[in-house]
C-alpha cells in the first residue's frame, strides 16, 4: 500500500513536472523582452510654463506626472499594498497563496473573477499584455511576473505600478489623481484621501469618489480597515479616517498663471515639429512669459473692456428662472450649471429685489448681497452712441430669478458686471532681445480662442504716424519743420471719387511744427509730410522696422495707418524705437525640453548690445529677407543658430528724435492719460481709425513695449469718443502700473551728433534774444539752423490761403 502511495504521488510530480516543462517551453519563448523597463517611456503630456516656472497649460489625453519612489509617501505605498498586495515584499512576484484561493474559487464556483493578481503581476499586465480574462493570459502574466522580479528590485517594481496604474477621469499614476481629485500634490493628501486614491485600481468608473461617493466611501473603508489589519495605521486613525466626509472634486491641472492664448501658440508650433508625439512624450516647453506681466496684463485687458461696456449701458440678465419657494441650494446650483465663470465674471442667481439693493446666490460662496454702488450704473443699453435714463431702483433692471454676472474687486466687494460684447488684445515685449512677456488675445479663451494679438489684422490708425515721421526726419526734415495743416482733397479719376481727409477735431491749425503734429496727431500734416518725401522713400525706411512693404498700401492713405497689421507686427516694430534702433525679432519660446532633461530647442535671439563694438560687417545681426518680414507668429530659430548682436537699423539720432517728440505725445498730447504713472521715461502713440473702429495705445520705454487695442470682431463702431485714448489707453495704463513698479526710470543716453537750439515755437526759425515764444528744440549737428541758414519749413502743398487744394490719389 505504501509502495503504491509513493508511485502515485511519484506519476503525478512527474506529470505536473512534465506538464510545467511543457507549459514553460510553449510559453517562455513568446514572453516578451522586458529589459526596456529599466527605462520605460510612459506616455507624459506636453506641459509648458512660464519664465518663472509657472505651469501655464497641460496637454494630452493621458493626466501624469511620473514620480520616484522616493517622493512617495510611506503612508501612500501602505495603502496600495494593503488594497492591492500585503505580501508584496515578501513573494517572488506571484503570490502562490493567492493563485490557490483562485483556484479554489474556480472550483467551487466555476468563475474566474478573483485572479489573485500581484503588484508584479499587475505591472506585468499593464505593460505587455492586455487584460482580457483567458487562462493564457494569466500563465504568461505569472511568468513575466517572476522573470519582472529576476531583473527589477521592489522598489523599481512598485515604482512602475504607481506611475502607471488608471485611476479615473484621465489620470495615470497617483501624482496626476492626487491633483485631479484634491487639486495638491502627493505629499500634501490627508490619510483617507490616500485610502481613497487605493481604491482606486481595481474599479476607477464604478467605485469613484465624483461619479459614485457612496460607493467610492465603502471601498476606502474597506482599504482603511485593511491599513489597520496590517498595523499600518492606528485603531484611532482607522476610526476618524471612516467618518471623515468624502472630498474628492475634479480639478483641472493646477495652472498657476492664466497665459490660455500663449498656451495655444505653443501647442500649435510644437505640434507641427512632433506631430501627435508632442501630446505623449513629457515635452517641456518654457516660455518667455514673465508671472507678474502676464497676471497685470490679463487684469488690465479685462477692466478696460469691463468699462467701455459699462460706459454703454446694461443690456441685461442673460437668462431668467421662474423660481418656487421650495428650491433648494442644490437646484440652484442646477440652474446656474449652464453658465459658466468667463473671465473673472461669475454667473449668480437674483434671489430678491429690493429698492436699492439685490440678493444674489453665487456657486461656492452662497448668498450675497449687492449694494446700490454695484448697480447704479445699470443704464439700458440703446446703441453704442445712447443710453437710457439713470436707473432709480434696482427693479427697473432686475427681477428675482434673473441670471446675471457679477465681478469682485481687490477688496472683495461685488458688483453687477456684463460679458463685453467689445473685444482686445495686449501685447508686451523686451525690446532688447524680443522676448515676449505677456500675451492676452482676448477677454476670455474659452469663450473665443481667436487670438486678436498674431491672428488679427486691423488698421493701426495714427499709431503708424511715427514711422512716417521717423522717414521724414531720415529724408532731411527736423522735429522744427513746418508743414501747413490745410485741408487737401485727393482725386481718383478712375473711379471718379475723392478722398476728403480730416483731423480728428475736424478743424484745420495752419503752419505747424512736425512735433507738435505728431503730438496732437494731426492727420493732414501726415499727409503732407509722406507726399513731400515721397511713398517710395517712406517705403523702403519703413520697411527697417520690419513691415513687409509688399502688405502695405501704395498711396498716401499710409500716413494714416490705413494697412492692416495685427499687435504683434505693430509691438515688434516699435521695439526699434525703444531700443535705440536695432531690429529684434519676437519670440516666445525659451526652450523645449524632453523628458529626460536632454534640452532639444533653446532660443538664441539677437539682442542688444549698445556698449558692443559696432559690426561693419553688414552680415552681422542680418535675417534672412523672409525671415525678417514673415508675419508668421513665434516660430523657432534653427538648433545650433550662434548668439548675435540685434543690427542697428535706423540712426539713433533719429531715434532720439522721435522718442522725445512721442514722450511728448504723453505730456502734452493724445496719451496725456498715462501721465497717471507719474514716469517721465514713457513714450506713446494713440491709434483710432475712422468711425472709431479700432482703438489702440503703443508705448514704451527702453526695457518694455506694450500695445494694446479694442474693437468689436465684426469691425462695427465703438460709438463716438471712443477713441485710442479711451477705449485702449486704459488697458495699458494699468499694465505698466504692475510691470514698472519698482523700476527705475530708464530713457536712453543721449547719442553724440545733437544739438540743441533756440526756436520761435510758431515759425520753427532761431529765437531772437528775448523771444517771449522761444523754446528748445533737438536738431542733428547737420541740420541746426543758423542765422544764416535757418529755413526749417519745406514746401509741402503750402497755400496761403488754406484753401483745399486736389492732388491726385493714385
Amino acid at each position: 500500500m505504501l509502495r503504491f502511495t509513493f508511485n502515485f504521488i511519484l506519476f503525478f510530480f512527474l506529470l505536473g513536472l512534465i506538464l510545467i516543462t511543457g507549459i514553460s517551453w510553449y510559453v517562455l519563448p513568446q514572453l516578451p523582452d522586458i529589459s526596456n523597463l529599466q527605462d520605460v517611456k510612459l506616455q507624459v503630456p506636453l506641459r509648458v510654463y512660464t519664465q518663472d516656472d509657472s505651469l501655464i497649460a497641460e496637454f494630452g489625453e493621458k493626466r501624469r506626472r511620473p514620480i520616484t519612489i522616493d517622493e512617495v509617501p510611506t503612508p501612500t505605498i501602505q495603502a496600495f499594498l494593503a488594497a492591492e498586495d500585503d505580501r508584496f515584499y515578501q513573494h517572488p512576484g506571484v503570490d502562490w497563496q493567492g493563485i490557490a484561493r483562485a483556484v479554489v474559487h474556480l472550483v467551487k464556483t466555476g468563475s474566474k473573477a478573483q485572479g489573485g493578481s500581484t503588484i508584479t503581476m499587475q505591472v506585468a499586465r499593464n505593460f505587455f499584455l492586455s487584460r482580457e480574462k483567458t487562462y493564457l493570459r494569466k500563465l504568461n502574466e505569472i511568468f513575466l511576473a517572476l522573470k519582472i522580479e529576476r531583473e527589477l528590485s521592489k522598489d523599481q517594481i512598485l515604482e512602475l505600478y504607481l506611475n502607471k496604474i488608471y485611476l479615473g477621469h484621465r489620470s495615470y499614476g497617483i501624482a496626476a489623481a492626487s491633483q485631479t481629485y484634491y487639486g495638491v500634490e502627493i505629499d500634501e493628501l490627508t490619510l483617507p484621501q490616500m485610502a481613497m486614491l487605493a481604491s482606486l485600481p481595481k474599479a476607477p468608473s464604478s467605485t469613484n469618489p465624483i461619479s459614485n461617493p457612496a460607493r467610492a466611501k465603502t471601498r476606502r473603508n474597506y482599504v482603511l480597515y485593511r491599513m489597520f489589519e496590517e498595523k499600518f495605521i492606528s485603531e484611532e486613525d482607522y476610526q476618524a479616517g471612516i467618518n471623515s466626509p468624502i472630498t474628492a472634486s475634479l480639478h483641472n491641472p493646477f495652472i498657476e498663471v492664466e497665459a490660455a492664448y500663449v498656451a495655444e501658440m505653443v501647442r500649435k508650433r510644437l505640434l507641427d515639429l512632433y506631430g501627435n508625439n508632442a501630446y505623449i512624450s513629457g515635452l517641456v516647453v518654457t516660455t518667455t512669459i514673465k508671472d507678474k506681466n502676464q497676471t497685470a496684463a490679463n487684469h488690465a485687458l479685462r477692466k478696460a473692456l469691463s468699462a467701455y461696456d459699462e460706459r454703454h449701458g446694461y443690456r441685461g440678465p442673460e437668462h431668467h428662472y421662474d423660481l418656487k419657494t421650495e428650491d433648494s441650494e442644490t437646484e440652484w446650483q442646477r440652474l446656474l450649471e449652464s453658465f459658466p465663470s468667463i473671465g473673472n465674471l461669475y454667473p449668480a442667481l437674483v434671489m430678491q429685489v429690493n429698492e436699492k439693493s439685490i440678493t444674489c446666490y453665487l456657486s461656492g460662496i452662497g448668498l450675497i448681497d449687492i449694494e446700490w454702488s454695484g448697480l447704479e450704473w445699470a443704464r439700458a443699453y440703446r446703441s453704442v452712441n445712447r443710453r437710457g435714463a439713470k436707473p432709480k431702483s434696482a427693479s427697473e433692471f432686475l427681477k428675482t430669478g434673473d441670471v446675471i454676472r457679477l465681478s469682485e474687486d481687490n477688496e472683495g466687494n461685488w458688483k453687477l458686471a456684463q460679458i463685453p460684447e467689445v473685444e482686445g488684445g495686449f501685447i508686451s515685449m523686451d525690446p532688447n532681445d524680443g522676448s515676449t512677456l505677456a500675451l492676452v488675445g482676448g477677454f476670455d479663451f474659452q469663450r473665443s480662442k481667436f487670438n486678436r494679438v498674431t491672428q488679427a489684422f486691423r488698421q493701426p490708425g495714427s499709431g503708424f504716424k511715427p514711422f512716417i515721421y521717423s522717414a521724414g526726419l531720415a529724408a532731411g526734415n527736423t522735429a522744427a519743420t513746418l508743414i501747413n495743416d490745410a485741408p487737401v482733397v485727393f482725386e481718383d479719376p478712375g473711379v471718379e471719387d475723392v478722398w476728403r481727409p480730416e483731423n480728428y477735431s475736424h478743424k484745420s491749425y495752419g503752419p505747424t511744427r512736425l512735433r507738435e503734429a505728431l503730438t496732437h496727431s494731426r492727420n493732414l500734416v501726415s499727409i503732407r509730410l509722406l507726399h513731400a518725401i515721397g511713398i517710395p522713400f517712406a517705403l523702403e525706411h519703413i520697411k527697417k522696422f520690419g513691415f513687409n512693404i509688399d502688405e502695405l498700401p501704395k498711396n498716401l492713405s499710409l500716413a494714416l495707418g490705413s494697412a492692416t497689421l495685427s499687435p504683434w507686427q505693430m509691438a515688434s516694430a516699435y521695439c526699434v524705437f525703444a531700443n535705440g534702433g536695432y531690429k529684434v525679432e519676437p519670440y516666445i519660446i525659451e526652450t523645449i525640453t524632453a523628458s529626460d532633461g536632454e534640452i532639444l530647442y533653446q532660443a538664441e535671439p539677437v539682442s542688444v548690445c549698445r556698449v558692443c563694438i559696432e559690426q561693419e560687417d553688414d552680415t552681422a545681426g542680418n535675417l534672412p529677407d523672409e525671415e525678417l518680414l514673415s508675419d508668421e507668429p513665434p516660430g523657432l530659430d534653427q538648433p545650433g543658430k550662434k548668439s548675435i548682436y540685434a543690427k542697428r537699423v535706423i540712426d539713433e539720432r533719429n531715434i532720439w528724435i522721435m522718442n522725445s517728440i512721442t514722450r511728448d505725445v504723453i505730456k502734452h498730447g493724445t496719451g496725456r492719460r498715462a501721465l497717471v504713472l507719474k514716469r517721465q521715461d514713457m513714450s506713446g502713440k494713440t491709434g483710432t481709425t475712422n468711425d472709431q473702429r479700432d482703438a489702440w495705445f503703443y508705448g514704451y520705454n527702453a526695457d518694455i513695449v506694450g500695445v494694446a487695442w479694442t474693437g468689436f470682431d465684426k469691425f462695427q463702431p465703438m460709438g463716438s469718443r471712443e477713441t485710442g485714448a479711451r477705449a485702449a489707453l486704459p488697458t495699458w495704463v494699468e499694465y505698466m502700473k504692475t510691470a514698472l513698479d519698482g523700476a527705475p526710470e530708464h530713457i536712453l543716453p543721449e547719442p553724440p551728433g545733437l544739438v540743441y537750439s533756440r526756436i520761435n515755437k510758431i515759425t520753427g526759425k532761431l529765437a531772437q534774444p528775448n523771444d517771449p515764444d522761444a523754446i528748445f528744440e533737438i536738431f542733428r549737428t547737420e541740420h541746426a539752423p543758423s542765422a544764416l541758414n535757418d529755413d526749417t519749413q519745406v514746401p509741402v502743398f503750402d497755400s496761403d490761403s488754406g484753401d483745399s487744394e486736389i492732388i491726385d490719389l493714385f
